[in-house]
């Protein structure tokens, strides 16, 4: 009942048409309530991005991650397979393997409790004396996991639809634009702490409105006249061609890929394709808490050696774009604790541009989905 009333403040305004519509409540941003919400009902339900696959490419290579508090491990099998599962020994809860390697079984640092890599229970020191001790019991329970684009995806909701259906079209997007993401190699990542609420980083990710003010620099890489933005279910698409002319953010002489080629997966993923040499970036953004988000940006490129026009672009990102884009978020952030904002209008350019904020308003109505999910349960 508390969520059912605390959804129709949050909801006063909501049109699902853009252009008549108020923006989400600026409670849905502050309040340390709703983040219990996003963990509960769209972190804890939604397909999370974990690695390239080369990284889980031989038997007995793991990757572990953290889900808003639920510690999960990748690991691919002797048998090929690739599993996900709680990182969570069966004996007393002590997580079994830290971040990324490879091993021939699971062995809990704690009393040495074993696991086979299909996740069964192998062996525990002195079990042989427990009445009605049976391995079956303790096999490791196991998480969603799919090989999407040849990135991996887990996701703790058993009864979610797999990524490749609820995506409709977007991998034959993303591979029509990468065809060789299969061949990049991680070579790099830039992390970030901001004070501001994630959908505060989501909404100013999906929309350009604010780049010809605050990303005159990002203006030059891409032509903005033929910057356009769709959406579809759990995806928005966001492409426009290379700048014609010089550019001031970094060098794209002799460049192979010549569009800005993005797209934003819910509900915290981006995956990029920029103009220059082959590459892909996957963009996340995890709440730390109703005011503090965690971003992490990984590079995919030909090599794991960066050369100098990539390191420009890194640089570009990571000392012009991201900063611009921290400051501009972090002020929302500090504005909304005012009482001089409560909601504000969407912008909309029925042409779908660059320049209009349709996208929000489309990841708005995936958050309020998600949000009368849980109130209706």
């Amino acid at each position: 009942m508390q969520e059912t009333r605390m959804l129709k403040d949050l909801t006063h305004g909501w049109d699902d048409n853009p252009a008549r519509s108020l923006s989400l409540h600026k409670n849905a941003y502050i309040d340390p309530a709703w983040l219990a919400v996003d963990k509960r009902e769209i972190f804890h339900k939604s397909w999370q991005f974990l690695c390239h696959e080369e990284k889980l490419a031989k038997a007995g290579s793991f990757a572990t991650a953290n889900i808003q508090g639920q510690s999960i491990v990748a690991i691919r099998g002797n048998d090929g397979d690739l599993r996900a599962f709680y990182n969570v020994c069966k004996h007393r809860g002590h997580e079994l393997l830290q971040g990324e390697g490879t091993t021939r079984r699971v062995i809990c640092p704690y009393h040495a409790w074993s696991y086979d890599l299909d996740g069964s229970f192998l062996e525990a020191r002195q079990s042989r004396f427990i009445e009605n001790f049976n391995n079956e019991d303790f096999w490791l329970d196991q998480v969603r996991i799919e090989t999407f684009c040849h990135f991996v995806f887990v996701n703790l909701d058993p009864d979610a639809a797999p990524l490749a259906e609820q995506s409709g079209d977007l991998a034959k997007e993303i591979m029509s634009y990468a065809p060789d993401i299969d061949k990049l190699t991680f070579a790099h990542r830039l992390t970030y702490n901001i004070k501001a609420n994630w959908k505060s980083v989501v909404d100013n990710f999906l929309e350009c409105y604010h780049c010809p003010v605050a990303h005159r620099d990002f203006c030059t890489l891409v032509e903005m006249d033929t910057y356009k933005v769709t959406t579809h279910g759990i995806y928005s698409s966001h492409m426009a061609k290379a700048g014609r002319e010089a550019n001031k953010a970094y060098g794209t002489d002799g460049a192979t890929v010549t569009d800005h080629a993005v797209w934003f997966l819910w509900p915290n993923t981006t995956l990029m394709r920029y103009p220059g040499r082959g590459n892909f970036m996957v963009w996340r953004f995890y709440p730390v808490g109703p005011e503090e988000t965690y971003e992490e940006f990984d590079f995919f490129f030909e090599t794991a050696e960066v050369n100098d026009a990539e390191k420009d672009a890194i640089a570009f990102i990571d000392d012009v774009l991201q900063p611009e884009d921290i400051g501009l978020v972090e002020s929302v952030q500090r504005g909304m604790q005012t009482p001089a904002y409560t909601q504000g209008r969407y912008m909309i350019d029925p042409e779908g541009s660059g320049l209009s904020e349709h996208a929000v308003h489309h990841f708005h109505s995936l958050v309020l989905d998600a949000y009368r999910r849980g109130a209706a349960s």
